[in-house]
């Protein structure tokens, strides 16, 4: 290999002689620097300020880029690595004076050392994440489709390169790196694609969940790849050096899975339940993870394969594992890692390849023949496997995105010597627009919300009386518990029309990569270790029921264990599934609201009631439990008998307020119920659509007809002008202490009986009424239903930006 430029900001690779003209001399810095004020310091003259200075920069420059590229769909590792770039020699180090002050000499020195900190410990906490018995779990179409979109890249891509081998240089044309670009080219690492999967929100869709299983399977094969690679790379030297590399592999895969994971599952075992994981052990395995990477560099173990291997030993999920995501994630993807991007600017240099690039062409044939055979082989076998054109592209775009996993190979080249400046930048820049071009792609081809479009009327109203009743109800916290199973005995089960319950317990995703989703009909040892005690409480409250109501109720018990974000595509795809009338969410208000003056909602249950009611595929149901629509003792099975309740229910007109009548309707038939049906009617019609009048008209009629011989249910109308009337009615009818209010949320009410009132309401998954109703305000102690109704949403395909009109017309070929 050439020897490197004058203005080469790498690392001199070890045991290199150097070059007498690269010798700098320069004088050592200041370590505490007094400021400006008294000896007139400047940021130059202390490695820390300087070293300050230069994150500081790349971090302004790197969030930039990302606020700019992000209406592309950019993810944030592509502003990333653009931010390292343009601080190196390609952009901004291209200019002599400002070289020379922000990286005077070989400072680069720090950058690659904290750097590869940076990679350790990302390797690292990627390692803490994975949960290896995704292999156990995956499917054979998972299995084939990871290997022949790894066995058949490598073949064609050593094929192309032993064709253009004579072309190469004389490092790169040797059969092991021929082999370890190959199949590098071939891996997708599960590392890259997690983030940029949770960044598109994808995690806990279909495809999302297929292509992280796909990922460890070609991670755990590929890494044989690598290891041939680097064993082969050893032996070029001495053959004894290959056999001292395998055998090192062999004694720090016992030392870390035989002696190290135990050590894990002690700590575990000695952490009582329920509190968190001593600090003590937290710091000592943070400490552990620089002693690996030091053994696995020692031995000649790639830098990184040691930090890696340690992090896949530590169970995932709670306690340890999420303990240790949670406390240094944030700090090594913030802090550290600019310092690799840094690192990896400095040695890329788009000029260098200029000079070159003649002797470039071939490896720009093997870049491309790689990254399109990935693509094409894992194409074709979603084909074989007869999935929709339209997920096969997403799946296979998926599959090409390149990261940090791949970064760290180039860098671990360059100081094998096996490729240069040049070829390094070529690496970078492909790889980079890979990723670039993918991603956007993927959010265009794949809409995780599609499927919950459906065509089909799946609500309470058009459910017919006597049938089967088919609910899914959901709950992030125990306390949830009582109010909904009470809410479900009023609901007022019948032989006649039996329940079907589906209960749905939501945990927050924390320590692990890949969401779980548990059916607890089929669940086996290997699943009920990933249940805590509350999941377990929760699911036997349910089997009481069943127990107690087996004549008219069914239960059918699920947890999904998922990112707050993509929560709602679990609820929606188990309702889509299960063939769900209606979801039912709780909504918590906490008990300090009525002192604080407003009501005061936890933020992810507002966040995922919101998602649900925007891509639900059936209706709604949200409960505000004030704790007084509970059973009477602490008995959560369903028993209200000898309890009168009374219900009132406020009609404001549209498909909502239908769905509530019918929600209502079926409270009705409860002989422990006593209803009041009241309708709103503006004041000489004013605001009324005919067509919604219409439906009103039709059902409002049918309801009266049904129970006008009915002491228990009344109706009454109430004419307003504008909202403050309808809020002094409300108010009014407060008087008759109500156990609920049932009300529509929002879809169809005439605007003129809200009119004013809208800027007040501070909920929008309540609506205006639901809202006004569930305040402090009205002074009101009972609890609120406020139900939506499901209609057809496909916002995409009818926008009239830019994406919705790609949309269209991607639509129009699949």
């Amino acid at each position: 290999m050439a020897t490197p430029p004058k203005d080469d900001y790498s690392l001199i690779p070890p045991f290199q002689t150097i070059p007498k003209e690269m010798y700098v001399c320069t004088r050592i810095h200041e370590k505490h620097p007094f400021g400006v004020f008294i000896y007139g310091n400047t940021p130059d003259e202390s490695t820390f300020a300087l070293v300050l200075l230069e994150l500081s920069l790349v971090l302004v420059i790197t969030h930039t880029i990302h606020h700019l590229l992000k209406p592309f769909k950019q993810p944030r590792v592509i502003s990333e690595i653009l931010g390292g770039i343009i601080i190196g020699p390609s952009c901004l180090c291209r200019l002599p004076n400002f070289a020379a002050w922000m990286f005077p000499g070989q400072s680069a020195f720090i950058f690659r050392n904290i750097g590869s900190f940076a990679f350790m410990y990302f390797m690292f906490v990627s390692g803490v994440k994975m949960d290896l018995l995704m292999i156990k779990k995956a499917t054979k179409k998972q299995w084939y489709i990871g290997m022949f979109g790894m066995v058949v890249p490598v073949l064609v891509t050593c094929g192309v390169a032993y064709l253009v081998r004579n072309s190469l240089e004389p490092e790169m044309k040797k059969l092991s790196s021929i082999w370890g670009v190959s199949a590098a080219l071939a891996i997708t690492s599960f590392p890259v694609l997690h983030p940029i999967i949770r960044e598109l929100n994808l995690l806990s869709s279909d495809i999302g969940r297929m292509a992280l299983a796909t990922a460890v399977i070609g991670d755990i094969v590929g890494m044989y790849g690598v290891i041939a690679f680097e064993a082969a790379k050893q032996g070029e030297f001495r053959l004894m050096a290959a056999v001292g590399y395998i055998l090192s592999l062999i004694v720090f895969f016992i030392a870390i899975f035989g002696g190290s994971r135990m050590l894990m599952f002690w700590i575990i075992k000695m952490t009582p339940e329920g509190k968190p994981v001593e600090q003590f052990y937290i710091v000592a395995i943070l400490a552990g993870v620089l002693v690996w990477g030091f053994m696995s560099d020692f031995f000649g173990i790639a830098l990184a394969n040691g930090p890696m291997w340690f992090g896949l030993a530590i169970p995932d999920g709670p306690p340890l594992g999420a303990t240790l995501v949670h406390k240094c994630e944030t700090f090594i993807s913030d802090i550290l890692m600019p310092f690799a991007y840094i690192n990896m600017g400095l040695m890329t240099d788009v000029f260098a390849m200029g000079a070159v690039w003649p002797t470039l062409q071939p490896l720009f044939l093997i870049i491309l023949t790689g990254y399109l055979s990935k693509f094409v082989s894992t194409l074709f076998m979603t084909r074989f496997f007869e999935m929709p054109i339209r997920e096969g592209v997403t799946l296979s775009l998926i599959m090409s995105l390149r990261g940090q996993v791949e970064f760290l190979l180039f860098i671990h080249w360059l100081d094998f010597q096996m490729i240069g400046i040049p070829q390094f930048t070529m690496f970078v820049l492909f790889s980079t627009l890979l990723t670039s071009i993918a991603t956007p792609m993927i959010s265009m081809f794949y809409n995780p919300n599609r499927p919950y479009m459906i065509n089909k009327r799946r609500n309470i109203q058009h459910t017919p009386p006597n049938t089967e009743l088919n609910l899914l109800v959901c709950f992030m916290e125990e306390d949830s518990v009582p109010g909904i199973l009470h809410l479900l005995e009023v609901f007022n089960p019948t032989l006649h029309s039996p329940f079907l319950i589906h209960s749905l317990h939501l945990v927050e995703l924390v320590g692990r990569a890949a969401p779980v989703f548990i059916d607890h009909a089929e669940e086996d040892n290997r699943d009920k270790s990933n249940m805590d005690e509350e999941t377990g409480t929760i699911h036997k409250s349910f089997q009481g029921i069943q127990e107690a109501r087996r004549d008219v109720v069914k239960i059918h018990s699920f947890t999904s264990v998922a990112p707050k974000r993509s929560m709602y595509q679990d609820v929606c795809e188990l309702a889509l599934n299960r063939k769900s009338c209606l979801i039912i969410l709780p909504y918590n208000v906490s008990p300090m609201a009525s002192m604080a003056g407003s009501d005061m909602v936890q933020n992810n249950v507002k966040s995922l009631n919101y998602t649900v009611l925007e891509h639900s595929p059936c209706s709604v149901a949200i409960l505000v439990d004030k704790g007084e629509f509970r059973p009477p003792t602490n008995n959560v099975r369903m028993s209200v008998a000898g309890i009168r309740y009374h219900f009132a229910m406020l009609f404001l007109g549209g498909a909502d307020a239908r769905e509530a009548l019918a929600c209502a309707d079926r409270m009705a038939g409860n002989p422990n119920v006593s209803l009041t049906v009241i309708r709103f009617l503006a004041f000489n019609g004013e605001g009324e659509n005919d067509m919604e009048k219409k439906l009103d008209d039709g059902l409002v009629t049918s309801f009266w007809v049904k129970y006008e011989g009915n002491e228990q249910v009344a109706y009454r109308e109430v004419v307003v002008r504008n909202g403050e009337e309808t809020v002094a009615a409300i108010r009014a009818m407060n008087s008759e202490s109500y156990d609920l209010w049932i009300v529509g949320r929002k879809l169809g009410i005439n605007p003129i009986l809200i009119e004013g009132l809208s800027s007040w309401s501070e909920s929008l998954e309540l609506g205006v009424i639901g809202d006004y109703v569930a305040s402090v305000d009205l002074g009101s102690s009972a609890s609120v239903l406020v139900v939506q109704q499901q209609v057809l949403r496909d916002k995409e395909a009818n926008s009239d930006g830019l994406q919705g009109r790609i949309t269209r017309y991607v639509n129009s070929f699949f």
